[in-house]
């Protein structure tokens, strides 16, 4: 799910969140479970959208999550 203008897709996975915020999965997971990471669920999937983890931060564009990248945490 990319916007046409940015490029950029509209949700990250989890997974892609906890890389850009540089924490854990299983914090990133807890974030959730307790309702302080921005999130939704599509059928199975948990997904957390772009917009609200912006706002959530107080930026207007985190930078890009490259597919494969981990930094360390998984």
């Amino acid at each position: 799910m990319e916007t046409q203008m940015t490029g950029h897709r509209l949700v990250l996975t989890v997974e892609e969140a906890a890389r850009l915020l540089r924490i854990s999965r299983g914090l990133a997971y807890e974030m959730v479970r307790t309702g302080r990471l921005p999130s939704i669920r599509l059928g199975r999937r948990l997904l957390v959208p772009r917009p609200a983890l912006e706002r959530m931060l107080g930026t207007s564009r985190p930078g890009p999550v490259r597919d494969g990248e981990n930094d360390g945490y998984e």
